[in-house]
């Protein structure tokens, strides 16, 4: 079975093609093209190099093309891309306005290349739909909550390879299985051990903090829209309700510019004044500008806020675990996320710490009671693990 993962940007198309061949899981090929301007032909050259690469001979050899879909109106888990599916997300086209559009354009134009294909997507908001109420529900009324208000959380992939794969390193493979078949068993499968506690840090140009219970989110940072919980790259995280309508007023700007201002210049960005990448904020406040380090601080304090609200959630953390480009590359960060919680039972090795890029590690002292790791992101393959759950419980 090969099943290659589509991911769609605005202007740009990179993919990975895996093959669950003999009980295994290896990954074939992957490439990707920026600055596309002609989506069809970006789409024709990804099949070509895949035969080039000799991966395939042709398009129809594809069990399944797998997206990691962001949100769509009373749409989550791991479902099928038919029309009414794709009219969920445009109806949720304000929500995540960088991301649904052009998902919605790319997978149309996959259905035109490769018609006999199923297309699967896996949403971001289907590993935090098993959340207890009192995690998802705004205190706003109820017609409200009618048409959607309420904490959807993102990142869902990410979130649960690190379920999966944290069980594996705390050896808890029955918390791993359950992790697995989540969505499969509509997150009933019981474990046989006593709980595993997991918070889940993923931290990049777009970052949230989620709990994890036995394999299962229990809450996360992020809320209605990719524009919330800690602070964005240019987005602007949390933020009082009153905030924008003051602002318009007192601004004399419409609410669309901002909107704009909210999601295009805040965030990392407009606390620095720097860069909306952390790396250069991080150059600029190892130089003395106080806006970058302002910026940083920021992040620090709103990640070190949701990882404290969790900890308390799951009556403490068997470990804590950093991902993406953030979370599995910054030790300076990683370090400032972690300081001075030892009474916690929370202790980094500086070293270790220090010397963790982007690989797999363990980072916490040796006498620290909560694991921390650095494991890097693995979104793709959870999407085509998913699809290919889903061809099979389909099958069956």
């Amino acid at each position: 079975m090969k099943i290659l993962v589509a991911n769609l940007g605005s202007t740009s198309l990179k993919w990975r093609l895996f093959d669950f061949s003999n009980n295994a899981e290896r990954l074939l090929h992957k490439g990707g093209f920026e600055r596309v301007t002609d989506y069809p032909k970006a789409i024709e050259d990804c099949m070509a190099e895949l035969k080039s690469a000799k991966v395939i001979t042709d398009e129809n050899e594809l069990s399944a093309v797998g997206f990691k879909t962001v949100i769509a109106k009373n749409v989550t888990g791991c479902v099928r891309l038919d029309e009414h599916v794709l009219q969920a997300m445009a109806d949720y086209n304000g929500l995540a306005p960088a991301h649904n559009p052009p998902y919605i354009t790319g997978i149309k134009l996959f259905a035109q290349r490769v018609p006999k294909v199923p297309l699967i997507g896996l949403f971001e908001t289907a590993f935090h739909q098993f959340a207890a109420p009192a995690a998802v529900n705004y205190a706003v009324p109820e017609t409200w909550r009618q048409i959607g208000v309420r904490r959807w959380g993102f990142h869902g992939a990410s979130h649960k390879f690190i379920a999966e794969r944290s069980a594996e390193l705390l050896c808890r493979p029955d918390v791993a299985e359950r992790a697995r078949q989540l969505y499969v068993n509509n997150g009933a499968t019981k474990i046989s051990g006593a709980p595993l506690r997991v918070i889940s840090c993923h931290l990049g140009g777009s970052s949230s903090v989620t709990g994890i219970l036995n394999g299962a989110s229990i809450g996360t940072s992020m809320g209605m829209s990719p524009q919330s919980g800690l602070p964005q790259n240019n987005r602007v995280g949390d933020l009082d309700a009153e905030a924008l309508p003051y602002a318009v007023k007192t601004l004399g700007i419409t609410i669309e510019e901002a909107q704009k201002q909210l999601t295009k210049q805040s965030g990392l960005l407009g606390l620095s004044g720097v860069s909306n990448d952390i790396r250069d904020i991080t150059d600029a406040a190892n130089k003395g500008n106080v806006s970058a380090k302002l910026a940083l601080d920021v992040f620090v304090a709103s990640t070190r806020h949701w990882i404290g609200g969790y900890f308390l959630e799951l009556n403490g953390a068997d470990a804590i675990a950093f991902t993406a480009g953030t979370g599995e590359n910054s030790a300076e960060l990683r370090a400032a996320i972690c300081a001075n919680l030892a009474n916690l039972g929370i202790k980094l090795d500086a070293d270790k710490n220090q010397s963790a890029r982007a690989t797999e590690s363990i980072i916490s002292a040796a006498d620290s009671a909560v694991k921390i790791f650095v494991i890097p992101a693995n979104e793709e393959l959870v999407v085509a693990r998913e699809a290919r759950r889903f061809l099979e419980t389909r099958k069956n």
